[in-house]
């Protein structure tokens, strides 16, 4: 194959489609040339790849059918419907399907914690079995208090928030094999049952709530809609619905688990910046408290009232279009519209 002649015979076509990729508006006449030079372009370089030694000329053609491809296509842009699609029915639905599975996990975990702090509380000599007599005395004394006051407010903030995202990364990627998410609450619940038991049987218990219910009731609860949610997926394993292979079910359940996981980056950074900043704060601990249980609020109102709609059928139109199918030309019929907004 003469290269230098088929450049000669065809170099004026991709002159001009490169032209016109570069334009900024196209008329109707000029969308139709495009078109028209995209595919035969096309069609060049597949000739070239298959006879002509030449890649530089290759990758040069390449990247302007490329060109030429994105302008006909369109590039995808930001789309703020998007957001709005995933803010008000993708992520609330996705929770508001696993609720029954963290509102289990909510209970057990607070009913499981009460029972392990009045435990330590009402048996004081177990707090030296669990983290020995010194550490509970500094704990009382300054050790709790001050784990809040330790390092910088965005220092902290920011360790927070990455460790309980990873906290619920990790219930949700082991929520498919059930038993490490139920160790994983254990541990937490062990935490605060025992730290909440030695406060509690020295009688500092409002220090103790006062302290950790501003930013415990939202970082908790995401903490339970994470394992919710992972339990879930792991259910769908298990026993998948009869309508669906236990592959579909548990990519069903994965795609929330997806949604979900996005949501509470949001949520944990908002309880990191509470622990941080309010926790700490010189403020009347009603008003910490306060200010902890209006942002806990407004996410079960967040939930409770958009979760619900996404769950409501759609029902097809009694007479569809016969006529809605699409066929390949059609891109090409819209291109004009795309290309003169």
């Amino acid at each position: 194959m003469d290269v230098d002649a088929y450049v000669a015979e065809h170099g004026g076509q991709w002159r001009r489609l490169n032209q016109l990729c570069g334009q900024r508006r196209l008329d109707a006449a000029e969308v139709d040339e495009l078109v028209a030079l995209y595919q035969r372009a096309t069609t060049q370089l597949s000739v070239l790849r298959s006879r002509s030694p030449d890649p530089a000329l290759v990758s040069e053609l390449s990247q302007l059918v490329l060109r030429a491809r994105a302008r006909l296509t369109g590039r995808p842009r930001p789309s703020w419907t998007a957001v709005r699609r995933f803010l008000l029915a993708g992520l609330p639905g996705a929770i508001w399907r696993a609720a029954p599975w963290w509102c289990a996990v909510a209970t057990a975990f607070t009913l499981l914690t009460f029972t392990l702090m009045w435990f330590v509380a009402d048996n004081p000599e177990t707090a030296a079995a669990f983290i020995g007599d010194d550490e509970a005395a500094n704990l009382v004394e300054s050790g709790f208090a001050g784990y809040y006051t330790e390092f910088s407010a965005p220092t902290f903030a920011f360790h927070l928030w990455t460790h309980n995202a990873w906290l619920a990364a990790k219930c949700l990627a082991a929520g498919v094999l059930i038993v490490p998410v139920g160790y994983l609450l254990w541990q937490n619940a062990m935490n605060i049952g025992v730290v909440g038991g030695v406060m509690v049987s020295y009688g500092r218990a409002d220090v103790f709530f006062g302290l950790i219910t501003p930013h415990g009731l939202l970082e908790l609860t995401g903490v339970f809609v994470a394992a919710g949610v992972g339990l879930r997926i792991g259910w769908a394993w298990i026993a998948p619905p009869e309508q669906l292979t236990r592959g579909q079910a548990v990519a069903r359940a994965g795609r929330d688990g997806v949604l979900v996981a996005v949501g509470l980056v949001a949520l944990f950074a908002v309880a990191a910046l509470i622990e941080a900043f309010i926790t700490p704060a010189p403020l009347p601990a009603p008003l910490r408290i306060a200010i902890g249980a209006t942002a806990f609020l407004g996410f079960l109102a967040y939930t409770l009232i958009l979760g619900p709609r996404t769950t409501t059928p759609t029902h097809p139109p009694e007479h569809p279009d016969p006529r809605n199918t699409r066929v390949d030309h059609e891109v090409s019929g819209n291109i004009g519209d795309q290309l003169r907004r």
